[in-house]
């Protein structure tokens, strides 16, 4: 993917995929182009080069909306929930494209976030980081989605939340659904990745299994602190 914002390209011919039921991670300094590479997928920019596929099928003249349509969910970092809505409305409003019936999907997300079964006539503004990420994600999940790509799911929460979110994470992939991710945690990211990308001004610089780039002693010592 090449692209970008008025006449600069901040991708530089970038190449990410995802296969069913993986978990691939980007990881990257600031900069890198890392949440640039996420909105173009989802059709939030658009390409001067390349295309993006979903199951083989060239989606890349596709609105965000029917990218959602075709499987697609984004869970942005910010602004990611209706704060005054309760936690059940925001999952609703996640199943806006369906038209059949929803209930046993928002059961499934109520036990994978138990806490938010609790919470679920709570206004989402009123509760914890951590939880407002689970609502957030459990609403990109109401959607039935094949690809769920998250930017930065633990900036700013605990070391303890992020884990939880991580086991998370790893339980919706084993359910066959594609995670792709952005994450400034990158060692932790990458120890649950099936697939890192490090990317550099716009363009990869590492591509390999998370174990690998793991080891990489140049990833380690650029990127991961030694």
């Amino acid at each position: 993917m090449t692209g970008g914002y008025g006449t600069v390209d901040i991708l530089q011919g970038c190449s990410i995929s995802v296969n069913k039921g993986q978990v691939a991670v980007i990881v990257g300094p600031n900069g890198a182009g890392k949440s640039t590479a996420m909105k173009a997928l989802f059709g939030m920019l658009k390409l001067r080069a390349g295309q993006v596929k979903l199951n083989g099928e060239d989606i890349s003249g596709l609105s965000p909306q029917d990218r959602v349509a075709k499987g697609m969910a984004f869970v942005p970092q910010t602004s990611n929930i209706f704060t005054s809505m309760t936690v059940e409305e925001n999952l609703e409003m996640g199943a806006f494209l369906r038209r059949d019936a929803i209930q046993s999907t928002m059961d499934q997300i109520y036990e994978l976030f138990p806490a938010l079964k609790n919470k679920r006539h709570q206004p989402a503004g009123e509760l914890s980081g951590g939880q407002r990420q689970q609502v957030a994600v459990g609403r990109a999940l109401m959607t039935q989605p094949k690809v769920l790509m998250l930017d930065e799911p633990t900036a700013g929460v605990s070391p303890i939340v992020m884990d939880e979110l991580f086991d998370r994470i790893i339980e919706v992939s084993r359910t066959g659904i594609s995670i792709l991710m952005v994450e400034q945690n990158a060692r932790q990211a990458l120890n649950i990745a099936d697939k890192g990308y490090v990317l550099v001004q716009g363009a990869n610089r590492y591509t390999d299994t998370g174990e690998a780039l793991l080891a990489d002693p140049d990833v380690r010592k650029t990127f991961l602190g030694g």
